[in-house]
Order: C-alpha cells, then sequence, then structure tokens
C-alpha cells in the first residue's frame, strides 16, 4: 500500500510551494513538498553489457556478480543528489533537499523532495525510503562518500524508518575520475558538464547557476524568516546535477565502450588505459595506451605512458617490445633509473649477455648519482635509497658471476682445442 498520497494542487498560501511549482505531499508521517519534471534530455543510454561487467567489478568475485546482476535492469536505477545544511556531513547535518531521477519514456524524471523545516524530515524519509524500496540500484556522484552515507545516519536517527535495503550502489565519481582528471584537474560535475558532457548541447547551461557553497546559507536565511526567492536557484542546481549525472552515465557507457575514441584527446585516453588495467583489462589497456601516445600526450604522460606500456609487454611475455620501450626512457626521463634496471634484468635473464646488464646496471647508478638529488619528502628518500641499494648489489653480483665465468670459458675453450 502507498505511504504517499500527493494532493491535486500546490498548498495555499503557502509562498515557497508556489514558488517552486511544488506539491504537498502527505505520508502517515507528515507533510513535505514535492517537485515534479520532465525532461526529453538526456535522452536515455543503454548500458552496453561489457561497460556493466567492467564498472561492477570487484576484488570480491560475489560482490561483484550481485553488483552485475543488480545492474542488469535500467528501469531499476535512481539517480541521487542531495542538498544539505552542510557541505562537512555529520550528524547535525539535514539534507533539506533530496533529488531523485530515472528514466521514463526515453527521458528523465525528475522528483525532489523539500522540507519546508526540520519537522518534515520524517515524511521526506518516508517517501524516499518507497522510491528506492521500487529502485534499489543507485547511481551517485560522490554519493558513496557523502549523500548515501548521511541519508543512512538520518534514518537510524529517526528510529522510526529503517535504512532501505541497496541491490547496488554505482559512485560514477570514481571512473570519471579515471577518465578526466588527467586532463581537466578538477572532476567536479559542473567542470564535467562543461569541458565533457556539452551541456549547452543537451539543453541547459549554469550561467546563473547557485554556487554550492552558499546553499546551506540560503536555507538557514529561509528558515530564520528571510526570502525564499534564492530556493528556486536552489531546486534548479539539484535538477541541473540530476540531469548532469544520468548525462555523465551515458558519455561513460559511450567512452568504456570504445565508441568515441577517435578524436579523443590523449590525456583521456591515458586514463581509459589505466581504469581498463586496474580491472583486469590488459590487453585493452594496452591498445588504447599505446593510442595515447600516437593522439599526442604532454611529456610528463608519455613517458608515464611508455613506461605503463613496457611493464603491461613485459607482464605478457612480449620482452622485444618491453626491451624496446625502456630504452626510450633511458634519456631525460624520471623513469630513467627503473628502465636501467630492468635492461640489465632482461640482459641477465633472457639474453645471457653479463657485461651488457653490468652496463645497464651501472649506467643507472651513475644516473642516480649525477641527478644528486635530495627530497623533501620521505617516501621519494626511501625509494632513491632502494633503487641505489638494489643497483649496487646487482653489479657486484653480475660482476662476480661473470668473474666466476671468464675461467670457466677459458677452460672449456681450451678442452675444445686440444679437441681439435
Amino acid at each position: 500500500m502507498p505511504l504517499a498520497d500527493p494532493s491535486s494542487e500546490p498548498m495555499q498560501g503557502d509562498e515557497v510551494a508556489h514558488l517552486l511549482g511544488a506539491l504537498c505531499q502527505k505520508t502517515k508521517f507528515g507533510e513535505h513538498l514535492t517537485i515534479r519534471n520532465w525532461y526529453s534530455t538526456p535522452e536515455f543510454a543503454e548500458p552496453a553489457a561489457a561497460v556493466l561487467d567492467l564498472l561492477a567489478r570487484n576484488k570480491d568475485e560475489v560482490v561483484s556478480r550481485r553488483t552485475r546482476a543488480a545492474l542488469e535492469n535500467p528501469e531499476k536505477w535512481l539517480f541521487l543528489d542531495t542538498e544539505t545544511t552542510g557541505l562537512a556531513g555529520g550528524t547535525g547535518t539535514y539534507a533539506f533537499l533530496t533529488g531523485i531521477a530515472w528514466w521514463d519514456s526515453g527521458g528523465l524524471q525528475v522528483e525532489q523532495f523539500f522540507m519546508r523545516d526540520f519537522a518534515d524530515e520524517h515524511s521526506v524519509l518516508c517517501e524516499l525510503a518507497e522510491r528506492i524500496a521500487e529502485r534499489p540500484v543507485l547511481v551517485t556522484f560522490n554519493g558513496k562518500t557523502f549523500d548515501w552515507p548521511l541519508l543512512e545516519s538520518r534514518f537510524t536517527m529517526t528510529r522510526r524508518i529503517a535504512p532501505p535495503k541497496l541491490a547496488a550502489h554505482l559512485d560514477l565519481l570514481h571512473p570519471a575520475r579515471a577518465l578526466w582528471k588527467l586532463r581537466l584537474g578538477s572532476v567536479r560535475l559542473v567542470e564535467l558538464e562543461r569541458e565533457v558532457l556539452d551541456a549547452r548541447r543537451l539543453g541547459w547551461h549554469r550561467e546563473d547557476d547557485v554556487a554550492s557553497a552558499l546553499i546551506p546559507q540560503f536555507y538557514f536565511d529561509y528558515l530564520r524568516g528571510g526570502s525564499a526567492t534564492p530556493l528556486a536557484g536552489v531546486v534548479r542546481h539539484n535538477q541541473l546535477d540530476l540531469r548532469g549525472l544520468a548525462a555523465l552515465f551515458g558519455k561513460i557507457n559511450s567512452i568504456l565502450a570504445e565508441q568515441e575514441l577517435d578524436e579523443a584527446d590523449g590525456r583521456d585516453l591515458f586514463g581509459l588505459s589505466r581504469f581498463l588495467y586496474r580491472r583486469g583489462e590488459a590487453p585493452r589497456a594496452a591498445k588504447i595506451c599505446s593510442k595515447a601516445i600516437e593522439a599526442g600526450l604532454p611529456a610528463e604522460y608519455r613517458q608515464q605512458a611508455s613506461r605503463e606500456l613496457a611493464l603491461m609487454a613485459k607482464r605478457r611475455g612480449d620482452h622485444a617490445e618491453a626491451t624496446q620501450l625502456w630504452q626510450t626512457l633511458l634519456a631525460g626521463s624520471p623513469h630513467a633509473i627503473e628502465a636501467c634496471e630492468q635492461l640489465a634484468i632482461h640482459f641477465e635473464r633472457r639474453e645471457r649477455n653479463l657485461p651488457q646488464a653490468i652496463e645497464y646496471a651501472e649506467l643507472g647508478l651513475n644516473k642516480l648519482y649525477a641527478g644528486g638529488q635530495r627530497f623533501r619528502d620521505p617516501y621519494a628518500e626511501a625509494r632513491i635509497a632502494r633503487q641505489e641499494k638494489s643497483l649496487v648489489r646487482r653489479v657486484a653480483r653480475l660482476k662476480l658471476r661473470l668473474s666466476n665465468e671468464n675461467p670457466r670459458r677459458e677452460r672449456m675453450t681450451a678442452a675444445a682445442g686440444r679437441l681439435l
């Protein structure tokens, strides 16, 4: 039986309801305001099966299978974003505006629950619990860290409404950070809308948007009897976040499905390569990493990409390619010392060429000493010390092996001569 029964018209005489175009929603715990809108953009993006496999992947195979099964039906997805009385969270923080959205008729249905004062919280949470029961797969942006823990704590503090059980929680911050942080630096949703999603093409813009830092103060001013007018901007801000969140999934879906790579920035491709590699897609990661270098990576990223390509080649047993890549890193690269050590290992173990292995190990030591770098960062100091110790021991061991092998070779050569 439904817990909520919406009235047919906005509350008469309620300034905020008329201002926001809201209806008074009644539940068994009281009342709150509800704002409903449907948008034709962003349009529904059918999730690719391979993309869902990637996004669901977890170190725990049981969790991976459960998440993958939950993501199978996009009709069960619920996009969620909150506006709160504080940006740091904590038990004294309220979600005074909770926005949810879901795919409907090819577009996006948006519903927002507004607390006219703190007494409306139980009613809002009651309504939210019902919506999550219908669509138990949450899709958020930083929601695993902020929005959902905050709401869970608010459910718990009511002592009357149990936190709803989620079938899965997909936080788009993590793939977005992997894909675009190298190029953008900031991966705030507004930055992604401007630089990645092309929000104007989708039918909205944020030129007159409310700054997130001001939102709590607007609500407190309203509670103290101030103007409710700024709250209309807060509601619009929340709507834009929900639309941006849905559009962001569509973009991630197309990128991970490799549908938009031909014109992609090299830094985005490098980020995609790393994302794929961390999820066990080494062959695809290597292919995309090579494409990133071809697309023209800045020098600092190009060297890092070459290093990661070399490591991937080594792990799949392509030692010729790995050797070639390490040699490109010998000059003017922050990875030159590591390249020397890797080449020393290759020529010792694969080529059985001890003089060449010694040459590369000594080159690594010379580069390390020539650098003369001392770091304030203790981790960097420790790394340099480990490299020095490893190379010194390697040179000593290789020279000892070579000195032991030379007399043996001489004896074998002499014996062969006598037989002839």
